[in-house]
């Protein structure tokens, strides 16, 4: 058990700091971490074999410790720390950007009221909230979900947090890179609205 925890702390800090070697993705039994299953999992949210779902159902077990008509907060299995908790919502979601923005609310809006308490019991007074979406961010159970993770000083969790970091240049590259950020939000803003408006008028034709 330590050595998974040893494995998943790697590849959590993967994105910030990549490993020298290549650590396995498949860190998990449930289908939602499969290799074969993922692909198929992402595209048409698959949830039959899901462990989280297994688990919101009462199929398998885990300690709960917050339960609301959208989502479950239960200890991580495999804690990188004491009192690492997962905010899971009640409905299957493969990743971040299939989850509604209103099941993302809802789960966001339990963080102080959870957060608060795992410090508290944990003697804590920091915690980091993360999402990994993803194979290269670090996502192993494709079932979207938020970890809480409570910190104290020198605890050396992440080992990037010792990495130099360089000031961002507001040169021309920079300038392109967040015009290009600019156009997708736009872009995908305007997609939504005149699909929403789309969506009334065939209403109203109705």
């Amino acid at each position: 058990m330590e050595s998974r925890a040893r494995r998943r702390l790697a590849l959590l800090a993967s994105h910030v700091s990549p490993p020298a070697r290549t650590l396995p993705t498949c860190l998990s039994a449930s289908a939602c971490a499969s290799h074969t299953n993922r692909d198929k999992q992402m595209k048409k949210g698959d949830s039959s074999d899901c462990v989280f779902c297994k688990i919101i159902g009462g199929e398998a077990p885990a300690v709960k410790l917050y339960e609301d008509d959208e989502s479950l907060c239960i200890l991580d299995t495999y804690p990188l720390c004491h009192g690492h908790s997962l905010i899971i919502p009640k409905c299957h979601f493969p990743s971040l950007a299939t989850t509604p923005p209103s099941i993302i609310a809802a789960m966001c809006s339990k963080v102080p009221l959870i957060s608060n308490a795992v410090m508290k019991a944990t003697g804590c007074d920091s915690f980091n909230l993360l999402v990994n979406n993803g194979a290269a961010a670090g996502q192993v159970i494709y079932h979207t979900h938020i970890h809480i993770i409570p910190r104290k000083a020198h605890d050396c969790l992440w080992s990037s947090e010792s990495l130099p970091r360089r000031r961002l240049k507001l040169d021309q590259e920079a300038s392109q890179l967040a015009n290009h950020i600019r156009a997708s939000i736009v872009f995908v803003n305007n997609y939504e609205n005149d699909d929403s408006k789309g969506q009334a008028s065939s209403l109203v034709a109705n």
